[in-house]
């Protein structure tokens, strides 16, 4: 049987326990939210990829299909009485006439292709902004655990291993005020 003491509702858990307990459940919470995302995820694209195979299937028999047609065009215009020379002459024009038709449209898409000029005002902007955020200033450090005080630059209480320190500091705020 379990423990009545180990219910959220009892009134003689610690807050230790209460925090624990609460913490468990918000993992276990935390959890379950991302074995649904992943299974959400895996369906998701599980049907993509059904979806595109079924699209290249598609595109595969409508490449199957333009030379039966073009035959099946070019013998419809022989019956109608010009030579069969003729006739697969006029269906390769006509093919010819799309294929530069379209071509036109897709350089007349290209050309109205600019920049993202939005995104990159936006990122300029964010950068202005981040280059002339200081860092925040670090706390001084105290003497302890053999180390001397460090109090601020043209310390004399300075050895070897504050330098180092030091050395560390700057080279991290420099690293934060270049990003």
């Amino acid at each position: 049987m379990s423990d009545p003491g180990n219910y959220a509702g009892s009134a003689d858990r610690s807050l230790g326990q209460l925090v624990a307990s609460a913490t468990a459940e918000m993992s276990a919470l935390v959890h379950d939210e991302i074995a649904l995302a992943k299974a959400e995820v895996r369906q998701d694209v599980k049907r993509g990829v059904i979806g595109s195979a079924s699209f290249i299937v598609t595109g595969v028999l409508f490449l199957f299909a333009i030379p039966v047609l073009s035959f099946a065009a070019a013998y419809g215009i022989n019956n109608l009485g010009l030579g069969l020379a003729w006739s697969f002459l006029i269906v390769g024009g006509a093919y010819i006439l799309l294929g530069i038709a379209l071509g036109l449209f897709g350089y007349a898409k290209f050309k109205k292709v600019k920049p993202p000029e939005k995104s990159i005002a936006s990122a300029k902007q964010t950068a202005a902004v981040l280059q002339g955020v200081k860092p925040h200033p670090r706390p001084e450090v105290t003497a302890g655990a053999g180390r001397p005080a460090i109090t601020g630059p043209g310390s004399t209480q300075l050895d070897k291993a504050g330098a180092k320190a030091a050395v560390k500091d700057n080279a991290s705020a420099v690293a934060r005020s270049s990003t």
